[in-house]
Formats: C-alpha cells, structure tokens, sequence
C-alpha cells in the first residue's frame, strides 16, 4: 500500500500493472533522454559564440527532427496500446463480482452464488482495531482467490463513483444506469487498498476499497460462512 515516502507507483499485484509499470519506466526513460539532449542544445546555444554556416540551412537536419519525433511517438504509442488492449481482455473469468456505488459505501454482490453480497462501510476512526489503518479499512472486504481471473462488474446507485485499487491495476467508473466491467488476477496473496477515485459528495472521502486475496481453499471456506450466515 502507499506510504508517506513513497515516490512511486505502489508494487504491483497483477499482471496488467506489472505492464502499466514496465510502460512507465519507458516513457520515463524517453522523457529524460528528449529533456537531457533539448537542455545540452539550450546550453550549447547560449554558451558558444560559434556559427556553422552548413547548420543554418541544412535539408539533411530538417529531415532529421521531422522523422526523430515520429519514431519516437511511434516507441511510445505501440506499447501503449498493447496495455490498452490488454486491460479490455477478459477470457473465461472464475469468478463475477458486481460491486455497485452508493453515497458513501460499496456493496458486492458474488453474482456466481445465490445469495452472497454484502455492503463494505469504513470502519469509524474510534472503533480501528491494532493494526488497522484509519480511513481504508472496512468492516467487510471483497475477498477474492489468487491466480483466477476475476471479472468486475461496475455500477452505482445514485451518482458517480470511480472503482479504483491501484495494485491491481485497476480503475473504473460507476455510473448510474450503466454496467461497466474490468478484470484483474491478483498474483499474490495479500490485503489490497483502494478508494472512490470520482467525487461523489460531502463523504467521498470516505468509502474505502479493500480487496483480499487468498488462496482458493481459504476462498471456498470464506463463501461458505458466509453463505452460512446468509
């Protein structure tokens, strides 16, 4: 999860923002090299006293920066859209969760059982057991097994909301009268924090997202008790 000292992005959880993260470094990379060779030209400029009459008129430096940038743009935009194209990928999800907005809480519905859903509230400030962080933990949490594509059907209630946990890689809207879906497999076992990333109101602050991954065995005897309890 993030941290004060944090500069980047968080570890990444599943494959996707493994991708998002290795495209980062990339176009960073490309970014610093354009802003090392535009400030050197910037110094050179001022500091020399020199002229080179061949510079001043030159077909073959014309050519050179019209094409550069375009190959550049080109290294930028092929990778991207790989990415892009595998965020919309979805193939034989295992398991279907319809999580849906309301102002100021999520419910979840495990659309593959007949009745499991729940609504996940933050948890108040004066009830946060030891080790509890304030304002992102909720009183129940998406739980989801690990290394199993799961599909996330997106809606809300009343106004616009953002579904969005930055390790997975995964961030999207909640609109009313509209079902929108993402995917995601966690990799790894773990508690994951997001929040509403679209202000929704006087509480936006305040309807967290916790998803835990768990291997399938614990996954199976958490549906059970709480298909129990149901």
């Amino acid at each position: 999860m993030a941290h004060p000292t944090l500069l980047g992005f968080q570890d990444a959880v599943s494959p996707v923002m493994e991708e998002l993260l290795h495209f980062h470094d990339h176009a960073l990379m490309i970014v610093f090299m354009i802003s090392t060779l535009v400030l050197y030209i910037i110094v050179a400029m001022v500091t020399t006293k020199l002229t080179n009459k061949y510079i001043l008129d030159s077909q073959e430096i014309e050519i050179i920066w019209t094409v550069l940038p375009a190959l550049i743009l080109i290294l930028i935009a092929l990778p991207s859209l790989r990415i892009l194209y595998l965020m919309d990928e979805i193939n034989d999800p295992h398991l279907t969760i319809k999580a849906i907005g309301h102002q100021w809480y999520w419910s979840y519905e495990y659309t593959d059982y007949e009745e499991l859903g729940f609504d996940s509230y933050m948890i108040p400030t004066q009830d946060l057991a030891s080790g509890q962080f304030r304002l992102l933990d909720t009183d129940h949490r998406m739980v989801v097994p690990i290394e199993s594509p799961i599909r996330m059907l997106i809606s809300a209630e009343d106004v616009l909301h953002s579904w969005a946990v930055p390790s997975l890689g995964v961030k999207m809207d909640a609109v009313p009268g509209r079902l929108n879906q993402a995917a995601f497999i966690a990799s790894r076992p773990g508690v994951f924090y997001g929040q509403c990333s679209e202000i929704c109101g006087a509480n936006h602050s305040f309807m967290p997202i916790v998803v835990e991954a768990v291997p399938l065995e614990h996954f199976e005897k958490w549906s059970s008790l709480m298909l129990e309890d149901a």
